[in-house]
């Protein structure tokens, strides 16, 4: 399976301490270079970049066509890793996309990208038997905590996904 990623899925698990599970579900995936120049050159992320660098699961890709990426920005206003990721997916033939901004998603949509944010990665996991009800919690009291926008709706229909009669 081929697996993108944008920045803002990459940060949250990072910040919930629960990274691993892009390895255990997808074993490698792919970032950008735009992306990985986000996740390890952005002083906002300076703590987690020294951790991104070390992460062999990661691997940076180039993007062969620059001048998709230039119109794609052009025309949607996506951010470079948001771009790159969407020509990525494109030219790796790639099975899942990565992605948590309402933008980005909304394109991938017009695309026909298959996408799945933080919030379904851990639901996922949590469905494969990887992590229990209060490791979902967790990661996503963690989230919230450190400013990772998550709806509190969303929040809520996870718990209840979970078993867990828990309201944000």
């Amino acid at each position: 399976m081929i697996v993108i990623s944008d920045t803002t899925p990459i940060i949250a698990l990072l910040k919930a301490n629960c990274l691993e599970l892009l390895e255990k579900l997808y074993g490698k995936v792919l970032v950008p270079e735009a992306v990985y120049r986000e996740l390890t050159e952005n002083t906002v992320f300076a703590q987690e970049a020294e951790t991104i660098k070390t992460i062999s699961f990661l691997a940076v890709v180039a993007v062969e066509n620059v001048k998709s990426v230039s119109v794609l920005r052009s025309v949607t206003g996506l951010d470079a890793g948001e771009s790159e990721a969407l020509i990525m997916y494109d030219e790796q033939k790639a099975d899942l996309l990565l992605m948590d901004e309402h933008k980005g998603r909304s394109v991938a949509r017009k695309l026909n990208v298959r996408f799945i944010g933080t919030v379904g990665i851990l639901l996922l996991a949590y469905d494969k038997g990887m992590i229990q009800q209060m490791d979902v919690k967790e990661c996503l009291d963690i989230m919230l905590v450190n400013n990772i926008r998550l709806d509190k709706k969303l929040c809520n229909t996870v718990m209840s996904h979970i078993g867990l009669n828990v309201e944000y």
